[in-house]
Parts: structure tokens; C-alpha cells; sequence
């Protein structure tokens, strides 16, 4: 893995996130891949290996420059969509993390901070309750909003959902996909979209598969929608004509 990273094999792959009312392109996720010489290889069959080593600090370093990189790029007046992306508990829990947002924005001076997303487990906050609080607040600070990921997994979820100054809400997947089928799954997520407005947060749903999902989730009251429903993470000159064919069509 070093020596992928020293040779530029890890890439941003980015699945589009859209308005639920009008389906209208709103953001990303940049999701990392490595483009291994013996085939592209998903996230799940390399993190893993790396958890608490230092190949973790430059993995979320590559990942925070790329993205950067891309806001730079987008620079456009008619260019208006965020780009999340994960961090791993370690980089966000030393701090270490803000020390790459300055250092991405000194590369890349043009980049616009505010359409920045930074996601953070929400059992890794809830873990760190005091540090997550200090490193958001000076994510936002900095123009960079503050996601809470994989949501309603946590056992303290509500106890603490007023206390971190998180401005994102994402809904895991797990509860979206089977909430069509599962009413503790639905009431779960009726729930989460509830009180998350309640305390002036975005709400986004992950794992949003069928046209059914869209018009439920719709219906609740999310805000954000994405999933294999909406699109697969594609590279980012295919984003393009995927908005052009997605414009097109609504």
C-alpha cells in the first residue's frame, strides 16, 4: 500500500447525492479505490489491514488532498455540489486532521471550503465526546461542515445527537435498505429524520436502492438521498455525463 500511494494508484471514486423533491444533483461521496496493477480493488479488501498504523494517516491525507483538488477544479459558476468524504477515527481523534485541511487549501488556495463535507463515525465521536467537539467546531471554522455517519448504529444516539455540533445527519444504510419490508426499520428512520430537524441538521439516507425507497423517504421528510437507486460511485469525468443524462431526464 506505501508504495501504491507513493505511485498515485489511489483514486476518488463519486457516487452522486440528490435533493429528494427534485432528484437535482446536490453533492458527492468521494469514495477511495486503489487501482492496483493486478485489478481495482474496493475499500473493504485493504482498510482493514491498515487500522492504527500510520498508512491510515496517509491514506485520509490522499483522500483530503483529492478532494480538495477537485473543489479547486469545480470552480465554476455553474458547478454548485459538495463533495463528503470518510475519515478514520484515528486522524480525526489526534486532530491530525486539521493540519491536512490546512495544508490541502495552501496547495489548492482556490478551493472552496464550504462545499466540503468531513465524515466521522458516529460511534467514533461518541467515543471521543470532548475531542470531537473541539475538531468540528474547527472544521466549521473553517468553512467545513461536519457529517455524523452510519447514524442510529450507536447506543447513545439520541442522548447525544444534541451535544455534537454536527451539521449532517446520514442514515446507515442498513435501516434504509429494509425499511420498506421492516416497520422497526421505517420507525427508526421516521425517527432519526424527526429529531434530526428538530435540531436544524441535514438529513441524508444511504442505501437508497428502488424508486419505492425515493417516494417513502420523500415522504418522511429527508433531505438527501443516495444509492445504487440514484447512481453507483462512477470517476469523475463520468459524473459529468451522468448529470448531463441525469438532467435530461428530470
Amino acid at each position: 500500500m506505501a508504495q501504491g500511494l507513493a505511485n498515485q494508484e489511489f483514486i476518488l471514486e463519486l457516487q452522486p447525492q440528490v435533493d429528494a423533491n427534485t432528484l437535482k444533483l446536490v453533492g458527492v461521496e468521494a469514495l477511495i479505490r486503489w487501482d492496483h496493477p493486478d485489478g481495482r480493488r474496493a475499500p473493504d479488501t485493504f482498510l482493514p489491514y491498515i487500522i492504527n498504523s500510520t498508512l491510515e494517516h496517509d491514506v485520509d491525507q490522499r483522500v483530503i488532498e483529492e478532494a480538495i483538488k477537485l473543489l479547486a477544479q469545480w470552480q465554476d459558476p455553474h458547478v454548485d455540489i459538495d463533495i463528503s468524504i470518510n475519515i478514520t477515527p484515528q486522524t480525526f481523534a489526534n486532530q491530525s486532521l486539521l493540519t491536512m485541511l490546512d495544508n490541502a487549501r495552501q496547495h489548492y488556495p482556490s478551493a472552496n471550503l464550504q462545499h466540503l463535507h468531513i465524515e466521522v463515525l458516529e460511534s467514533a465521536a461518541i467515543e471521543e465526546l470532548t475531542i470531537a467537539i473541539e475538531v468540528m467546531k474547527a472544521c466549521q471554522q473553517r468553512g467545513v461542515s461536519v457529517a455524523l455517519d452510519d447514524f442510529g448504529t450507536g447506543y447513545s444516539s439520541l442522548t447525544y445527537l444534541k451535544s455534537l455540533p454536527a451539521d449532517i445527519v446520514k442514515i446507515d444504510r442498513s435501516f434504509v435498505i429494509d425499511m420498506l419490508n421492516n416497520p422497526d426499520d421505517l420507525a427508526i428512520v421516521e425517527s432519526i429524520v424527526y429529531l434530526a430537524e428538530r435540531f436544524g441538521k441535514t438529513v441524508i439516507a444511504e442505501g437508497v436502492e428502488t424508486a419505492a425507497h425515493i417516494e417513502a423517504l420523500r415522504n418522511i421528510g429527508c433531505h438527501i438521498l443516495q444509492g445504487y437507486g440514484i447512481a453507483k460511485p462512477m470517476a469523475s469525468d463520468a459524473l459529468v455525463r451522468w448529470t448531463s443524462l441525469h438532467l435530461a431526464t428530470h
